[in-house]
């Protein structure tokens, strides 16, 4: 019971994994720790370059999992949900968006229909809002610690970045760092898409983040290849760089 409290990369860091299930050609569960999984899907947005990939995590401790971000889709949101409870058999007890983008919250409706809690920045339920979204149930400002059984995971807005909003969540028995769109993974080239952010407060922000999570083990971005501390030292310098 919860308590308040690009596509080649990807294929590639995936293929490092024991467990890649293809539940449909565009979405993908990836296995990258015992508990700890990355669910990959895919939409065609030609404006960016055709099929987008975007990582989202499944956290889970025994019969019971937390879901940050939903896939792009609403229909891809009801696959993966399905094969959690009917061929994982897991009851899924919260979700959480990085941010307010559709690459997050796609598919909030569903998990509001099936009476799955929702929990958010308030900054991110706003805007949600605003933009006429789905919008999370439960706010929260600077923190927010959830327990899944006997493991804690927390979530921590420390500034905006590639959102006004967005935040990042960490699961610490496992010492993994979901950073979501803000952090790029090392193939990346530029920031991506910034229209909704903050360049000039993106440095301080990956800075607060480097600072905070010293010890990461596992950071995933939110579209991309997953790593290590590289990924927010890339960030770093893609962030400065485009400042210049």
């Amino acid at each position: 019971m919860v308590q308040v409290l690009l596509l080649s990369c990807v294929i590639s860091m995936a293929q490092k994994s024991t467990d890649t299930i293809r539940i449909a050609d565009d979405l993908q569960l990836v296995k990258v720790m015992d508990n700890v999984y990355v669910h990959v899907s895919t939409f065609n947005i030609p404006e960016f370059g055709g099929l987008i990939p975007a990582n989202g995590v499944v956290y889970v401790n025994g019969n019971e999992a937390l879901l940050f971000d939903t896939p792009w889709t609403q229909p891809q949101t009801v696959m993966l949900v399905e094969y959690l409870q009917k061929v994982m058999h897991l009851k899924l007890v919260g979700f959480v968006p990085n941010h307010w983008h559709e690459d997050c919250l796609a598919g909030l409706s569903y998990l509001k229909s099936i009476k799955v809690p929702s929990y958010a920045n308030q900054m991110t339920i706003e805007l949600a809002k605003k933009h006429q979204k789905p919008f999370p149930v439960h706010g929260f400002k600077d923190s927010l610690q959830l327990q899944l059984g006997n493991k804690r995971v927390m979530c921590y807005y420390l500034g905006a970045a590639h959102s006004t909003d967005n935040i990042v969540i960490w699961m610490p028995s496992e010492r993994v760092l979901f950073a979501g769109c803000m952090v790029k993974g090392v193939g990346s080239s530029n920031l991506g898409n910034t229209a909704d952010g903050d360049l000039k407060a993106y440095p301080k922000t990956i800075q607060k983040v480097m600072a905070k999570f010293p010890s990461a083990k596992l950071v995933i971005s939110g579209h991309g290849s997953w790593g290590g501390m590289e990924q927010l030292e890339h960030t770093l310098k893609l962030a400065k760089k485009q400042q210049q």
